[in-house]
């Protein structure tokens, strides 16, 4: 499972060939979250509302680059790495 960011203490992945809808999962301390990309909103789990804030709006940001790595894996390709959210 590629990792394609991390930001304040929250790792992003992507699983080769997952279901759809396109979406990432988030690990955050003892919380796990899976994001829906398209539109971002937490479709699993659950995360602080924090980081679940901050980690919607790096989505929001970076939908491109997610569903684009999103195809790669689906592909058996490693994504590439989105940047953090600043």
């Amino acid at each position: 499972m590629p990792t394609i960011s991390m930001f304040y203490g929250m790792v992003i992945q992507m699983f080769f060939r997952e279901h759809c809808p396109p979406h990432f999962h988030v690990k955050y301390g003892d919380y796990k979250a899976i994001i829906a990309i398209n539109p971002p909103e937490l479709t699993e789990g659950k995360l602080p509302r924090r980081a679940l804030n901050l980690v919607l709006d790096w989505a929001e940001l970076h939908q491109s680059e997610l569903l684009e790595n999103w195809q790669l894996c689906q592909t058996m390709q490693h994504p590439k790495s989105v940047a953090p959210l600043e």
